[in-house]
């Protein structure tokens, strides 16, 4: 299968953007890049010691100008942040250059996820599920002006893969080889 453009994945923590983009970067034989990764590597430090070290505002501008680095490579799987879109120059970006899917998550399904780490900064200052009600409220509205988007459920990763693949093929985003 070929890729004809970078393909950003975007949507809350815990609505599978890493794990769905590594298995999807597998099946188009493809690159996949973790922004967070990128990110972590970039600074020598993680995100929690980020946060706490140099605040939100340090960490969403090294987000940004980590992913306006890795939009300029070749076509491959991206797993942006949860807040990377919420930046207008970065959505802009991602928006100029790839192709992105917001990846749509219960709250149910989020909060299931994301309490199975303890790294998310974010979530610290409270209970979780307040916290990810309130994110989703304020970011759904940005989130939805991405290209395309996808239930991510409990249904099999494997098989959200495989509708994602199916939405991509039908926008003329990947194509048999």
């Amino acid at each position: 299968m070929k890729l004809k453009r970078i393909v950003a994945l975007v949507g809350m923590m815990g609505a599978g953007k890493s794990s769905l983009g590594r298995r999807l970067a597998a099946r188009l034989d493809v690159p996949f890049r973790d922004a967070d990764a990128e990110i972590v590597a970039a600074a020598g430090c993680t995100i929690p010691e980020i946060f706490s070290r140099y605040g939100e505002v340090a960490f969403r501008d090294c987000e940004r100008k980590v992913l306006d680095r890795l939009l300029d490579e070749p076509p491959y799987i991206l797993a942006t942040g949860g807040g990377a879109f919420m930046n207008p120059a970065t959505r802009d970006r991602i928006k100029g250059c790839a192709v992105s899917i917001w990846i749509n998550a219960s709250l149910d399904v989020l909060l299931s996820r994301v309490q199975r780490k303890d790294d998310r900064p974010l979530l610290k200052g409270g209970d979780p599920r307040e916290i990810l009600a309130r994110l989703l409220k304020e970011r759904e509205p940005v989130y939805a002006l991405a290209d395309l988007t996808i239930l991510s459920d409990d249904a099999p990763h494997a098989e959200t893969v495989e509708r994602m693949i199916d939405l991509l093929k039908r926008h003329g985003v990947c194509e048999e080889t």
